[in-house]
């Protein structure tokens, strides 16, 4: 049995990289050179598998990245893709947190479920997502970020479809985009 941690760092810090909500919020490069550290209750790997399973109050930090779940399991595929799927935690929710590249500003997301694709480089947060880059923040039962083509969608079902409120308010998408400076010449 072999735990690669570098491996399973590098999926989680992929999924705290797709989470940024436009080109500016780039997470700390510096990150990447730190060393990995992981806590959990319990861990199991699977070498036939390819599947690593890290459980109760799961800690990730990495620099200054953190994740925190009740449970992250990570696939690779026979490519060398991974996947990452981090649930649960404190208040039923996954949490990140990472520091923005050259600014004192922070990235930050919860969802009860968060899931990253390294070949697609897309990732989704399911039921109770809030995703939150500087003063942007938005907020849905489902948030899918797009890393490639810096899009993302935000819909009030877990289903990625949206349904109709009937003036439910709890059940709308909610969104605060701050104002952008002009550049300064």
């Amino acid at each position: 049995m072999t735990l690669r941690p570098a491996l399973t760092g590098l999926i989680l810090l992929n999924l705290v990289l797709a989470a940024g909500l436009s080109t500016p919020a780039r997470a700390e490069r510096a990150d990447r050179e730190k060393p990995v550290n992981l806590e959990a209750d319990k861990v199991t790997v699977d070498d036939r598998t390819r599947t690593h399973t890290f459980e109760g109050n799961v800690v990730f930090t990495q620099g200054t990245l953190t994740i925190k779940a009740n449970r992250v399991v990570v696939t690779q595929d026979a490519t060398g893709y991974q996947k990452g799927v981090a649930t649960g935690g404190e208040g039923g929710l996954a949490r990140f947190r990472q520091k923005r590249e050259g600014q004192d500003l922070w990235m930050e997301g919860e969802a009860e479920r968060i899931e990253h694709d390294a070949k697609t480089e897309i990732t989704r947060f399911f039921v109770r997502a809030h995703v939150k880059s500087g003063g942007d923040e938005v907020r849905g039962q489902y948030i899918e970020y797009n890393s490639i083509s810096e899009n993302y969608t935000v819909t009030n079902s877990g289903d990625a479809k949206s349904v109709p409120s009937a003036g439910d308010q709890s059940k709308r998408v909610r969104a605060i985009i701050q104002p952008k400076s002009a550049p300064k010449e």
